[in-house]
């Protein structure tokens, strides 16, 4: 059994960052069902690549979920959404604050019509502040919250991370509050509220960069692949390209230039402390590269990994991806669909020993399921619901 089996959450989530919450949820379990519009579904159903018309992007973050195409501007449908919404545990969604109370369906409301019911809304700013109403993307949420302004070689060529972290880390935390929700629920019987902001996500994840400022009034600055306080933990260039290392403490440097082959630079008075070697970076990066350019990366690596040097290269996505590692977790999994075919996609990083996740369902065709659940809500025939959807009773 699944952790979350026994859950169902009402989706009106899209793109990323609430799809991406609804995923995690999906992949724990939950029955997951989104609620979509009429023919065009979710906006990332449009964004390729495509396999056989069908987006890699949809299916890469909506595995495992159910799919009913209604038009909410139809009293019908959102009669029939109001009952959906009573067998429900969870509600996700990712508008702008205030599109939701504008069809009906705040917080408030439903609350009082289903107390049990734990709301999630994912938004670039949450649901109060004066940045409240406006749109939000990742790379904006990036440069608000200084993200871009500590990533990058240096303080002139400011750089965003090399992925949608805002939308995928709030995916994370709205998961994560959905969670904490329904565990308090089973203590208290009342869901609530769960206000997830990209804004406030990105702030919480920037760590000792963010304690640093408070308490220095100092912003700390782009500076590669090095560490603001830890030396040496950077790239350094071997014959072939660069590699990493990471010599965390004093025991680790010496082990480090010994491994290659320069023992002096341990009793070298600019590098004999961490902070002593941040100040002096400048020329143990030039005495580092030195000695690691006569030897290739490989070659590096095995040396280091022998001294207990924790290092490593820098691949590229085919080569993270060919890594044994990846074969070894089951990091890459297979996924039958009926149109695109057989889809290869990551799969969940929650690995837990007594409700392990051994395979995934396909991301939903858009309205796959819509008359299943019209079934099971107006407690009708299939047939009959079936009629329903091909007449176009909810659209």
């Amino acid at each position: 059994m699944l952790a979350l089996e026994g859950i169902r959450v009402i989706d009106f989530s899209r793109i990323l960052a609430g799809p991406f919450c609804t995923m995690l949820l999906a992949d724990a379990g939950a029955e997951v069902i989104k609620i979509e519009r009429p023919q065009k579904g979710d906006d990332s159903r449009a964004y390729g690549p495509f396999i056989h018309d069908e987006s890699l992007y949809f299916m890469s973050v909506n595995r495992g979920k159910k799919s009913i195409e209604l038009n909410l501007k139809n009293p019908r449908a959102l009669d029939f959404l109001l009952h959906l919404i009573d067998t429900a545990d969870v509600l996700v969604e990712n508008f702008k604050p205030g599109v939701m109370d504008h069809l009906g369906l705040s917080y408030e409301t439903l609350s009082r019509r289903c107390p049990r019911l734990i709301y999630a809304s994912c938004s670039g700013y949450g649901q109060t502040g004066t940045y409240s109403h406006k749109p939000a993307y990742d790379l904006i949420i990036q440069g608000l919250t200084g993200m871009m302004s500590i990533t990058g070689p240096d303080p002139q060529h400011p750089s965003k991370v090399g992925m949608s972290i805002a939308d995928v880390d709030t995916g994370v935390f709205a998961a994560l509050g959905v969670m904490m929700a329904l565990y308090q629920r089973e203590k208290t019987g009342r869901g609530q509220h769960v206000d997830i902001a990209m804004f406030d996500v990105l702030m919480a994840i920037l760590e000792n960069a963010a304690t640093r400022c408070l308490y220095t009034g100092q912003s700390p600055q782009a500076i590669g692949n090095r560490h603001a306080t830890i030396c040496p933990f950077a790239s350094i260039r071997a014959s072939d390209g660069f590699f990493n290392i990471a010599a965390g403490n004093d025991t680790l440097f010496v082990r480090l230039v010994e491994a290659l082959q320069i023992p002096e630079a341990a009793t070298d008075p600019r590098f004999l402390t961490n902070d002593s070697r941040l100040q002096h970076w400048d020329e143990l990066e030039k005495v580092l590269n030195e000695a690691a350019s006569h030897k290739t990366i490989a070659e590096w690596c095995d040396i280091l990994d022998r001294a207990g040097i924790p290092a490593g290269p820098l691949n590229d996505m085919n080569a993270a991806l060919r890594h044994p590692q990846v074969r070894e977790r089951g990091i890459v999994t297979t996924i039958p669909h009926p149109v695109a075919g057989d889809v290869k996609c990551i799969a969940s990083a929650v690995r837990l020993s007594d409700s392990p996740r051994t395979s995934y369902e396909h991301a939903p065709l858009l309205g796959a399921d819509s008359a299943a659940y019209i079934a099971e809500i107006l407690h009708i025939s299939l047939e009959d619901a079936q009629h329903l959807v091909e007449t176009g009773a909810f659209l």
